[in-house]
């Protein structure tokens, strides 16, 4: 599922980075599992295994998170994606066990260079985040000035 939003933000990257934003992703798993399947992603990753600023952040998990039906699509076009790439030897195959589950919720945050959130949105289900343009306007409503 993280590789579709994150796919979506390295598309639009050039329109991200003239809004003056800088896309760090966290991820609950180690920096080792983390480093095979990161690798070529044009932004920071963070491991954080023990979900440390998950939990600073507020950000849980849930059942639903599979569950929702408005998951459901975004899945299914994950698990083809994957498996495509996989079958090409693009790509590693996804953990059987992922460190920290995969029933986590997805959150975003928009936080302006002086800490502040100015915007952030916790996920009902596993892909449910803000798209580039939400992104984009929050980023222009927040306040947050080009580079």
């Amino acid at each position: 599922m993280c590789n579709l939003h994150v796919r979506s933000l390295t598309l639009r990257r050039a329109e991200i980075e003239a809004a003056g934003i800088r896309e760090v992703l966290v991820f609950h798993s180690t920096a080792a599992l983390l480093r095979e399947h990161t690798a070529d992603f044009p932004f920071p990753v963070i491991a954080d295994p023990r979900k440390r600023l998950y939990a600073e952040f507020g950000v849980g998990a849930s059942p639903r998170a599979l569950l929702d039906p408005w998951a459901w699509l975004p899945i299914l076009r994950a698990v083809l994606r994957s498996s495509v790439a996989v079958a090409r030897r693009r790509e590693r195959s996804p953990s059987v066990n992922p460190a920290g589950g995969r029933t986590g919720l997805p959150a975003d945050f928009l936080i302006a260079p002086d800490g502040t959130v100015v915007a952030h949105k916790y996920g009902r289900h596993v892909y449910d985040q803000w798209s580039v343009d939400e992104l984009l306007v929050l980023a222009k409503v927040g306040g947050m000035s080009p580079r």
